[in-house]
């Protein structure tokens, strides 16, 4: 499953689900979502340690958590694709009494989810606590988290990162979709950030950074040289460059499709630049 043109046929797939899953009930988040499909590839085509059956729990696996839930269409179209639940389901993305909410929930019991996240800043104190669990069962399995540039705004986070960095919860890889662009505008703009990479490390953070994180090759060494760090007495963070909208060329470099659909014109635009590899659901 760690073939590149495999990946990167899976990849423009999920593209093509997002595109479809969004504009269907004319509501969602692609921008995020595009931007972000190289990552959630990688992470669960090769990277992660997966059991072939779901189980809450997740003992004697990876597990990942993802804090931005807004981006849930790449979500669950990586999901689907691998395995929890059928691609068909895709379809029923936002719909009434649909386990495939805006925001994941867990009340449905949708294979692949372990926390709903529709509030930010709540995705790394879980993320911290399973991964504490995981040291308590003596299961030496790792902890993947998923970040929004702009979710650090939110006090919480900077809460969960100082804990963790003092009980040295050395099993959890944190990862933040570092594309400078949120709801309003671009994060310099609304609420600066600072110097990222500093603030990580003053927490006592391990942090390295990906900076082609639209790159399946850039991905997979910097998630192999993140989980290289793991195990020596710091939690892991990863800065990584993403371009919000990557693969649709009218949706790239701008804050103005985090949360809007495209219409049928754009929708066959986007379609036509990334062409069906896996059939579409």
């Amino acid at each position: 499953m760690s073939n590149t043109q495999h990946l990167q046929d899976f990849t423009t797939q999920v593209r093509r689900d997002i595109l479809r899953m969004v504009h269907a009930v004319n509501s969602g988040h692609p921008g995020g979502s595009l931007g972000c499909a190289e990552f959630f590839t990688v992470l669960y085509q090769h990277q992660m340690k997966r059991n072939p059956s779901f189980t809450m729990d997740g003992i004697g696996e990876d597990l990942f958590f993802l804090s931005n839930g807004h981006i849930s269409p790449v979500f669950y179209s990586v999901l689907a694709r691998s395995g929890y639940f059928p691609v068909s389901e895709l379809a029923t993305f936002r719909k009434l009494n649909s386990r495939l909410q805006g925001h994941p929930t867990t009340h449905e019991g949708l294979p692949g989810v372990r926390m709903a996240s529709g509030s930010l800043g709540q995705g790394l104190s879980v993320a911290i606590g399973a991964a504490l669990a995981k040291k308590l069962n003596g299961d030496a399995h790792l902890v993947y988290s998923l970040h929004g540039d702009g979710e650090l705004q939110e006090g919480q986070n900077w809460e969960a990162i100082m804990y963790a960095s003092a009980k040295k919860v050395d099993n959890i890889i944190a990862t933040i979709d570092y594309n400078g662009q949120q709801i309003d505008g671009a994060t310099e703009d609304v609420l600066s950030l600072g110097n990222l990479k500093a603030k990580f490390e003053a927490f006592d953070w391990d942090v390295l950074e990906i900076t082609e994180g639209n790159n399946i090759e850039a991905i997979i060494a910097g998630m192999a040289e993140a989980k290289n760090r793991t195990g020596k007495g710091k939690p892991v963070c990863v800065l990584l460059h993403t371009v919000m909208g990557h693969g649709v060329d009218f949706m790239m470099h701008t804050h103005a499709w985090h949360g809007k659909a495209p219409n049928d014109d754009q929708l066959a635009i986007g379609l036509a630049q990334n062409t069906e590899t896996l059939g579409d659901y």
